[in-house]
């Protein structure tokens, strides 16, 4: 169980969030030496978005074996997808036996925090009172805050209407007429449990998104046993499943033959699953495989063949007492309303909420020059504040999970970094910050994401893909091993010294005896396996 004593008045170490990137931050400070820090959750539960997410159908679109973390394999998963409360239960176990549940404070949201240039120290302002933190490390991912559509008439709607992410498990569906807003990724997972109870499902579609095959089944009791007894044998399912999403990215990253299969094998699935030959140009692209997510399904399709269901290949323009109308002026008569609408990617609460060095939000910031952070992580004018699964680290093919041990591995050699040097902040020049971002958004030029040909939520209004890391995720892995001293400012603040005297401090500057808190000042490098 979390803890409920008061907040510490200081800490190392802020986590903010207790999803896959808090619980895995937590367990890396563990395992490196540092047991001065909190975690902070605003819910009553550990879990993220595995907690959020409790929609009929939820499941994971990547295999099981890659989607948990290389530390803390699970023989048990029971199918190649996990599904939502499997994972849910694997996060809290992982928090239970690594000794996470200690540090975990839940009901706490950080509403207001603000760096304190000459302590050197964040001042967070929480529901359960104020501390202050050496370093910040943002958990809390891009897709927290689910998105709403801006559509007349919403709030007047007389049935129950809800998003995805915060299913009313206590309207009754069963036997009646349901709007569905939204294709996405979630969608494809409820609708056909909705198909199955619903006397209608209405789904009002903007763009139909591309479908391939998920294959997916039930482990059976001997290949879990095996898996448990070998575990080498769970390494290796693991490393095969990592290998095959790393050869499907070509299909995105610009290799025209493999994306013209990939595509020839979507359609001949929609053929096979939606004999209908209207409905199925209703869902046929016209766009590149892979410019928007890709859903990987194997029900979707043959539930919005089914006689109950409706495609309306128009968006919503208006919400009425009892009805939806599409833009192409159809009126829908429904009964409920689900949002299957998506979130406001990188519109984190916390970039509203922590004010850095120069006296602007991180919001205030990403406003004026764009979404963006060094390596993903990092940001200027926010010193000690690290970001994880933030700008550009999305990924289109493979296993979130993989980017985010990345990133700790490279938050905890910058935690080195200033333990090594007696520096007490560490901050990325801007210059260094704006040379990686040109690099980065040259790579994302002529993929599939940027030249495909669609509108998606990778991009902003200006068209700059913001979310996506543009390559291999072993080059992440690679890129992150190091921590690249030479792209920040570390600083030290003397009690004689004035906010605007400190001192640089250089990497190589000696090592302060018994500044890891008991650790040898080495990365555990059991946190470096990795599938590559």
């Amino acid at each position: 169980m979390p803890v409920t004593t008061p907040l510490p008045a200081h800490t190392r170490v802020a986590v903010v969030g207790s999803g896959f990137s808090g619980i895995g931050t937590a367990v890396a400070l563990r395992r490196h030496g540092i047991a001065d820090f909190v975690v902070l959750e605003r819910a009553s539960s550990l879990g993220g978005t595995w907690r959020d997410n409790t929609y009929p159908g939820a499941a994971c679109d990547v295999p099981s074996h890659l989607y948990s973390f290389s530390f803390a394999p699970d023989p048990d998963w029971s199918h190649v997808y996990a599904r939502q409360p499997e994972i849910r239960r694997y996060l809290e176990r992982v928090a239970a036996e690594h000794g996470v549940l200690p540090h975990l404070h839940c009901d706490t949201d950080v509403l207001a925090g603000w760096w304190d240039d000459e302590a050197l120290v964040w001042r967070l302002e929480t529901s359960r009172g104020p501390l202050t933190a050496d370093v910040v490390v943002s958990g809390c991912g891009g897709l927290v805050e689910p998105h709403l559509p801006e559509v007349p008439g919403t709030a007047g709607f007389r049935g129950p209407s809800f998003h995805s992410a915060r299913w009313d498990h206590t309207a009754d569906l069963a036997g009646k007429r349901v709007a569905v807003v939204g294709t996405g990724a979630s969608a494809a997972q409820f609708v056909p449990e909705l198909q199955e109870i619903a006397d209608q499902v209405v789904v009002f579609q903007r763009t139909p998104p591309w479908v391939i095959p998920r294959a997916d089944r039930a482990y059976t009791d001997r290949e879990r046993r095996r898996f448990r007894r070998l575990p080498v044998l769970q390494r290796l399912s693991r490393s095969v499943q990592y290998l095959d999403r790393e050869a499907r990215l070509r299909a995105l990253i610009g290799n025209g033959w493999l994306r013209a299969l990939f595509e020839r094998q979507s359609l001949s699935n929609l053929e096979r699953q939606v004999p209908d030959p209207e409905l199925r140009a209703r869902l046929t692209p016209d766009y590149a495989i892979g410019c928007k997510r890709v859903i990987v399904s194997d029900d979707y399709l043959p539930a919005l063949a089914r006689p109950n269901v409706e495609v309306v290949a128009s968006p919503v323009v208006e919400v009425r007492a009892h009805s939806v109308v599409a833009a192409d002026g159809s009126e829908h008569p429904v009964d409920a309303i689900v949002y299957g609408t998506g979130f406001r990617v990188m519109d984190l609460p916390l970039a509203h909420r922590l004010t850095g060095r120069e006296g602007r939000t991180l919001h205030e910031e990403w406003a004026d020059g764009g979404v963006r952070a060094h390596r993903g992580t990092t940001v200027a004018g926010f010193p000690n504040l690290f970001l994880l699964l933030g700008p550009n680290t999305v990924l289109g093919h493979t296993s979130v999970v993989i980017m985010i041990e990345a990133q700790i591995r490279y938050v905890l050699a910058a935690l080195t970094a200033l333990e090594r040097s007696g520096a007490r902040a560490v901050e990325v020049r801007r210059e260094a910050q704006e040379a990686y971002d040109a690099q980065l958004q040259a790579a994302l030029t002529d993929t599939v994401w940027n030249a495909g040909g669609c509108r998606s939520w990778y991009r902003d209004e200006h068209g700059r893909n913001f979310t996506l890391w543009p390559t291999h995720t072993s080059t992440f892995i690679r890129q992150m091993r190091r921590f690249d001293a030479e792209a920040y400012a570390l600083r030290t603040a003397p009690d004689d010294v004035t906010p605007g005297q400190l001192d640089a401090v250089p990497l190589g500057a000696p090592h302060r005896p018994g500044a890891e808190h008991g650790a040898d000042g080495r990365l555990d490098r059991r946190q470096e396996r990795h599938p590559e």
